[in-house]
């Protein structure tokens, strides 16, 4: 949004939680966006804050959770994967705010309803897990994993249903499954991945998870701290 906003001359103000990534906040910053931080290390405060600031006259707040229009771009994702790889088993997603793995289910599911669609949340922050297996809202009094693109606590009816209608199953991965498949990518496949975007290769680590023989992994993201960097290389 900060690189859009600049592209456009358009002022763009984003909301953050208190302490959180730094490599992200640098580059927001560095595209020349105000910064607001608010709460703890979950965006529901940040979240309040901006729709507080949205009330203001000539003010647009987008909320990447509720933007109806926002899927249609992950959904681009799904139909470039099925585009070049036919023979998908499976396509597994890390889930935040889950606007990433419903558009990405939307689109693949018209194409190839055979395909299985496979969610990922951290341990530490389930909500979305949980909201999944109980077919209802289920929030969590916290949500503190290394991995902030999946911190989320207060789930959304709207995408809870539409993920419990789209996606086919949802893993939970530990703080160390994550460290250790940053570790792998950034060694095995020379790929840096931020905790959230290493998400789908822990789970696909896990013995557990069934996805046939043509998986294709989301890797969502590179804004990686120094210190998480150093704690996956470390646990080496």
């Amino acid at each position: 949004m900060a690189y859009a906003a600049k592209q456009f001359g358009i002022k763009a103000r984003i909301f953050l939680p208190a302490n959180c990534n730094p490599v992200k906040r640098g580059r927001i910053s560095g595209l020349g966006a105000a910064i607001v931080e608010s709460g703890g290390g979950d965006l529901a405060s940040a979240f309040a804050l901006a729709e507080e600031y949205a009330r203001e006259p000539g003010v647009h707040f987008l909320n990447d959770a509720t933007d109806a229009d926002l899927p249609a771009g992950p959904a681009t994702i799904g139909c470039e994967i099925l585009e070049q790889l036919p023979e998908t088993s499976a396509v597994v997603v890390p889930m935040g705010d889950t606007a990433l793995i419903r558009g990405i289910a939307a689109a693949a599911k018209q194409i190839a309803p055979q395909v299985k669609i496979i969610g990922v949340q951290a341990e530490r922050a389930p909500a979305y897990y949980l909201s999944w297996r109980e077919g209802k809202v289920v929030g969590t009094e916290t949500c503190d994993t290394i991995a902030d693109g999946l911190a989320t606590r207060t789930p959304e009816t709207a995408n809870v249903r539409d993920v419990k209608n789209l996606v086919d199953d949802v893993v939970l991965v530990s703080e160390e499954q994550l460290l250790r498949a940053i570790e792998t990518l950034l060694l095995e496949e020379h790929v840096l991945a931020e905790p959230a975007g290493a998400a789908s290769t822990a789970a696909l680590a896990q013995s557990s998870v069934r996805c046939g023989d043509h998986v294709v992994l989301v890797v969502s993201g590179a804004n990686i701290s120094r210190e998480v960097l150093k704690r996956a290389i470390d646990s080496i």
